[in-house]
């Protein structure tokens, strides 16, 4: 190569000396002949040189080329966006590193290199990165798990030394690290070269997306031992991976803790991993303490001491029933319970009937509603809906016409949780609202279920994924516990434990006569969707249905008169139950 190199500079002297001559012929002024009739002087010349001289003082003008280039590496001339990489192994284990970076002018050059790098047989090889030095323009940050540069224009060099890139594998040492990799833009030429204290046996070296397989342009070993590797046209985000296999024992510290390789399951606990455990954390404490906090209220309002509340309001020696906060019988076991059950519209059958627009009639060993007066404005929308759903625009309806025809009760839920939001007993509709958390936490489970997979394939930091799976889950199992009560809500539960109170210990002797019978009706609702029917019955199994001047029940039509009701009513409410649960609309 040197000796094409010393004919081409030999030519290229030969075709300027031609060149220069012929342009000094043209531009060389002629002059004039002297006139015939000038003296001349003659200068004696001798015929050959003195042969008495010593042969290196004799002059010589004829050029002649060098058989030799001087010794050295020859300059390479600067190319924007390339790299000149040297590594060198250190007896220690550790790799030294020198990378040469030449930027184009007012252009950047950013370099996101990984840390930890997966090995393909489920371990990872940690990286770490330090003893950082630049010379030049650009800076440089080590985090967990990357190394970034930064550079300016011009040509800056940075040097760093590299634990755990030396490992001993299979009876040899591997040393291995990605020369370049992360760039974040196309690298035109890369030059690397890779020095150790033997020669190695073995040498990989890819170039590509990671995971690819495509070998480096080249990569040789020289005469000088010195292996010489060469990338050139590198996109952007590509890396160039160098495997070197050296024999065992080549150099010490490969193996050790600090910078070996290291088996990291995709699931270990990392910086990145966690960092996000911390926050998963600090979010579900704070959501369940606020959960706690507001469902504390509640609790506290079901497990304080109460006694019997107060319904029965005196004027003039007579009394009135007065329901606590206006709450209505449907209403009552919605906002207990949180749902629109059975005995919700049960109990809003029976309201109805004590409010004079049904009569409830035992017809043999059937059950007839029959219409007493239209609905009114006075009634809900909840009560209008089980107006419609039972009776529509017949004047009666037997039970066991209603077991023969299918039910709609969807209005008569979406209206009983829309009227509990209105009276302000909870922010928002509960069964929307359990819906909502619970479908948000099995979104979040899915998810962190495919980030589990995908990080486990790919980078690590499965844990991340796990994280947001458990999120998920406590979310959804969370879900049953949501929306909490209003202030208003906790507040009204409290009170319906005070008309539980009112309807376990009321003594009928202690009601005026001629009121006992409507404080028996008017309360009996409440004894039904609270489950009382029976006990608040037998309280007033003595009625005397006269006292108040019309004989009879007046919303009932049975057998026996008191007795009968006391008797038969709770097979009403059975059967009732029995057609409402039929409709498969509510629990």
């Amino acid at each position: 190569m040197f000796a094409k190199w010393g004919a081409v500079v030999a030519g290229a002297v030969t075709a300027a000396a031609v060149s220069g001559g012929t342009l000094l012929g043209l531009v060389q002024p002629s002059l004039p002949s002297p006139p015939p009739d000038v003296p001349t002087v003659d200068i004696p010349v001798p015929s050959k040189l003195p042969t008495d001289l010593p042969t290196q003082d004799i002059p010589s003008i004829d050029p002649t080329r060098p058989s030799t280039l001087p010794p050295g590496p020859r300059p390479t001339p600067l190319l924007p966006q390339s790299v000149n990489i040297a590594l060198k192994v250190e007896r220690d284990g550790r790799l030294s590193v020198s990378e040469q970076v030449f930027v184009q002018a007012r252009k950047t050059m950013t370099r996101h290199q990984p840390l930890l790098i997966r090995a393909g047989d489920d371990t990872d090889r940690v990286f770490t990165v330090e003893d950082v030095r630049v010379d030049g323009n650009g800076t440089t940050e080590v985090t967990g798990d990357e190394f970034v540069m930064r550079l300016g224009e011009g040509a800056t060099t940075v040097t760093y030394t590299v634990d755990g890139a030396v490992t001993d594998a299979g009876g040899r040492q591997q040393v291995r690290w990605q020369v370049a990799g992360g760039w974040d833009v196309n690298l035109r030429l890369l030059r690397a070269s890779f020095v150790a204290p033997d020669l190695p046996s073995e040498v990989v070296c890819l170039a590509g997306r990671r995971g690819s397989e495509q070998p480096c342009s080249s990569a040789i070993t020289d005469h000088g031992q010195v292996l010489r590797v060469v990338q050139e046209d590198l996109p952007a985000g590509e890396r160039v991976d160098l495997s070197v296999m050296l024999p065992s024992g080549t150099v010490g510290g490969a193996g050790d803790a600090e910078f070996a390789e290291v088996t990291v399951s995709a699931f270990a606990l990392t910086p990145v991993s966690g960092v996000g455990l911390g926050a998963l954390a600090a979010v579900l404490v704070g959501g369940f303490v606020l959960l706690w906090l507001a469902r504390g209220r509640d609790t506290r309002a079901l497990a304080a001491d109460v006694g019997p509340v107060e319904l029965l309001v005196a004027d003039g020696g007579r009394v009135a029933f007065a329901s606590p906060d206006g709450v209505l019988p449907g209403e009552v076991g919605t906002v207990v319970d949180e749902h629109v059950d059975v005995a919700d519209v049960t109990a809003t059958v029976v309201d109805l009937a004590v409010r004079n627009y049904l009569t409830i009639r035992r017809a043999g060993q059937d059950w007839v509603l029959l219409r007493r007066n239209p609905p009114d404005e006075a009634l809900t929308g909840y009560e209008r809906a089980v107006w419609r759903a039972l009776l529509g625009d017949a004047t009666e309806v037997s039970l066991s016409q209603l077991r023969g025809r299918p039910l709609d009760l969807s209005g008569i839920r979406e209206e009983l949780y829309a009227g509990v939001v209105r009276h302000q007993w909870f922010a928002r509709r509960p069964d929307h609202e359990r819906t909502r958390w619970l479908l948000a936490g099995v979104l979040l489970a899915v998810l962190g279920v495919a980030a589990t997979v995908v990080l486990a394939l790919t980078v690590g930091h499965a844990l991340l994924g796990l994280a947001v799976l458990i999120g998920g889950l406590g979310l959804a199992l969370g879900a049953r516990f949501m929306p909490a009560r209003t202030r208003r809500g906790s507040a009204l539960v409290q009170q319906v434990r005070g008309l539980l109170g009112y309807l376990r210990g009321t003594d009928s002797a202690t009601v005026p006569a001629a009121d006992r019978e409507m404080v028996l009706s008017r309360s009996l609702p409440y004894a039904v969707v609270l489950g009382e029917t029976a006990g608040w019955l037998a309280r007033f199994a003595d009625l005397d249905t006269a006292a108040d001047g019309t004989p009879g029940i007046y919303w009932y039509e049975g057998e026996d008169g008191v007795d009968g009701l006391v008797r038969d009513f709770p097979a009403f409410l059975r059967e009732l139950d029995v057609v409402l649960t039929a409709s498969g609309q509510l629990r």
